[in-house]
């Protein structure tokens, strides 16, 4: 596999766990290391501290995870860089298109830390808000649920059918594969909808651990939010191809890519699409997925694509890409 010939692929929340990417700090990466002290200058935390001491449920937290994630993608691409890695192009899932807006070079790696911590922020106090108007009750806030053994289109269909005839407050919100759905809504929108896609033929339906409603229209106040401190980062034209979550198509400008990233927080995550584009667009060996996890090259298994992702988001991960 040819170290110019790949794609990167970067994961979301939920790829989290305690400690990750101090493996590419402690290998004595200099530009793991001016990440991490810019990252802690903006964050206001000793990011190393900060992925070494937080625990699972602390790293759960939309205003943790963002910022820690997105640190733990950048330098697993930094120590790939320095490993003589250039990715021909790249795309991120859910939070991850963060670190692909600095990989494409649409914005600076100082600007992304800027705009997760702040995205995270504006996100979780919407999230506490709802779980408040529910009483508290974490169980009877709106959030999300995992479809499986439906078709992505079925979904849609479904949700657009029952919506017409009154089921409010439900809606497809990450296209994650052809086998698997992520849809968000309120609890009694979900608990209701779980009946009906059983009795469709789903296979399950399981409750996702996540603070929101995610990527639907229950988050607009975040957006609004972060609207302010979105315009006021520059972002400029890719350099590479660089993929929309939103619309599953390459992001044509800086001025586009600006626009998409605040749609993306009230709209779904076209994952399929964008696995699909690059399939059709061809020209790489292979992907990487760089950063935390490995969810990621599981559902572009699912794409049913011949080629393979690798797994990139540890420095003995990396180590064994010479041997591909």
């Amino acid at each position: 596999m040819a170290k110019n010939d790949v794609v990167y692929l970067f994961p979301g929340q939920g790829a989290q766990y305690q400690g990750m990417a101090l493996d590419f700090l402690s290998s004595g990466s200099a530009a793991v290391k001016k990440l991490f002290e810019q990252a802690s200058a903006i964050f206001e935390k000793d990011a190393e501290a900060w992925l070494r001491d937080s625990d699972a449920d602390t790293l759960k937290r939309t205003n943790v995870s963002q910022p820690t994630v997105t640190l733990a993608n950048l330098a697993a691409a930094a120590f790939l860089g320095e490993q003589g890695y250039s990715p021909v192009a790249c795309a991120g899932f859910s939070l991850g298109e963060y670190a692909a807006l600095v990989c494409a070079g649409v914005i600076s790696a100082e600007d992304c830390f800027r705009l997760v911590k702040a995205r995270g922020a504006a996100m979780q106090k919407s999230a506490d808000r709802l779980r408040e108007a529910a009483g508290g009750d974490a169980a009877a806030a709106p959030g999300m649920a995992a479809i499986v053994g439906l078709a992505p289109e079925q979904v849609e269909s479904l949700i657009a059918q029952w919506g017409a005839a009154g089921l409010k407050d439900l809606y497809a919100a990450n296209i994650n594969s052809p086998k698997q759905v992520a849809v968000s809504g309120t609890a009694a929108a979900l608990t209701e909808a779980e009946n009906r896609f059983k009795e469709a033929g789903a296979r399950r339906v399981l409750r996702l651990q996540v603070a929101g409603p995610f990527h639907s229209p229950l988050l607009a106040d975040a957006a609004e939010a972060f609207a302010p401190v979105l315009e006021s980062v520059e972002f400029s034209d890719p350099k590479i191809p660089l993929y929309s979550n939103v619309t599953g198509k390459l992001v044509t400008s800086g001025a586009d890519a600006k626009k998409l990233a605040l749609a993306q927080i009230t709209s779904p995550v076209r994952w399929i699409d964008e696995e699909a584009a690059l399939i059709a667009a061809a020209g790489f060996a292979a992907c990487l997925e760089v950063g935390p996890g490995k969810v990621l090259q599981g559902l572009w298994k699912d794409s049913g694509s011949e080629l393979l992702c690798y797994a990139a988001g540890t420095v003995e991960d990396i180590k064994k890409l010479e041997e591909v």
